[in-house]
């Protein structure tokens, strides 16, 4: 499968006519080769060529873990001192032939100190942009893939069951937030999360990407719970929202209108439709409800072994939807020093329509305040 991947990359290369592409450690460098690295002070560059093997610079004390790779690379470690380095960058882009040709980057990762050392041992080279050519590779997950985050999913619908006990008045975001977590890796997931839990209550409940804090679940709350599992790298990303004890009526409302547009993307989601339709379908709910101005991001965005990736499920986008394509249908409203309502579930696109990878009740859950 790997070598497949990396095939596919340089057919996708043959015919943009791109030369090289520079990849750093993460979600694309994973993809082609299986190996995780940490993104830190010692640098680690990939360079994947139109033709041939590909060359990878990296910290002696990570070496090992070639052995471990998908796909061969030609190998390039440096010490700890700045000149061992230099050379191991030199040696890369002399062997790959660099010289004034076009290298494709990931805009969205690649750092100044990577770019730089690659600039240096190859001043006459030129960049482009890799991420569109990358995220044709990812957007269609195969069944090893979609097994994956369907068992990402089951893992955060167990944990979320065993951390609601823990919501209750009296408790802080913190706290839930913290048993959350723990429960997740109980559950089964990765030890590395996809993002650390969103727990927002009340008033805070209003900011789509709040950060736990303090503040004490209190009678009348609404609480909007954001969190994910991880199994074999892949990952799931779900929203729930409860009730502490009686909510106003137009929480009420608030409520049923998100849960009622969740339930339009889901059905709107099917191949050959486009993103920007999902989108639509969902927010014309909110819209007809009156709370359209309330709406403010976009309906989704892709899964995969990134928490954000291809496609994003926005307005006007006409990203045709495939069979094996993942992404979330979350639509919420926030009403600016009262509360607010998300609900999140996963989506997989396949030949007949599609499949809900979540399956937790949408119905608006009330604990006793």
């Amino acid at each position: 499968m790997a070598d497949a991947r990396l095939q596919r990359l340089q057919l996708e290369m043959e015919r943009e006519a791109t030369d090289l592409v520079a990849l750093l450690p993460g979600a694309n460098l994973t993809y082609l080769s299986g190996l995780s690295f940490h993104l830190m002070e010692r640098p680690v560059v990939a360079l994947i060529p139109r033709v041939g093997l590909p060359a990878l610079v990296l910290p002696d004390l990570e070496a090992a873990k070639l052995t471990a790779s998908r796909i061969p690379f030609i190998p390039f470690p440096y010490g700890e001192d700045e000149t061992s380095r230099s050379g191991a960058f030199l040696a890369m882009v002399k062997r790959m032939k660099v010289g004034a040709l076009k290298v494709a980057v990931e805009y969205r990762r690649m750092r100044v100190l990577e770019l730089r050392l690659l600039e240096k041992a190859a001043p006459q080279m030129t960049t482009g942009e890799a991420d569109p050519l990358l995220a044709r590779l990812r957007m269609i997950k195969g069944p090893a893939e979609s097994d994956a985050m369907r068992e990402a999913t089951r893992i955060a619908e167990r944990a979320f069951e065993q951390t609601l006990p823990a919501i209750r008045p009296g408790v802080s975001e913190l706290e839930i937030a913290a048993e959350l977590t723990l429960q997740t890796l109980r559950s089964g997931s990765d030890s590395e999360l996809p993002f650390a839990p969103i727990v927002a209550s009340g008033p805070n409940a209003a900011l789509p990407h709040a950060l736990p804090g303090e503040r004490r679940l209190q009678a009348g709350d609404l609480v909007i719970v954001d969190w994910g599992a991880a199994h074999r790298g892949y990952i799931s990303d779900l929203t729930r929202t409860v009730a502490i004890g009686t909510v106003s009526d137009e929480l009420i409302l608030v409520y049923e209108t998100v849960r009622r547009a969740n339930q339009a993307g889901r059905e709107a989601s099917r191949p050959g439709a486009t993103a920007g339709e999902v989108d639509a379908a969902a927010r014309a709910v909110i819209v007809a409800a009156g709370y359209g101005e309330r709406f403010i991001h976009r309906t989704g965005h892709g899964l995969g072994l990134e928490a954000h990736e291809e496609p994003f499920i926005r307005e006007g986008s006409d990203v045709r939807l495939e069979p094996g394509m993942t992404y979330t249908v979350e639509p919420g409203i926030y009403l600016t020093g009262v509360g607010g309502v998300r609900i999140e579930d996963d989506v997989l696109i396949t030949a007949g329509g599609a499949e809900s990878l979540s399956v937790y009740p949408r119905e608006l859950r009330v604990i006793s305040g």
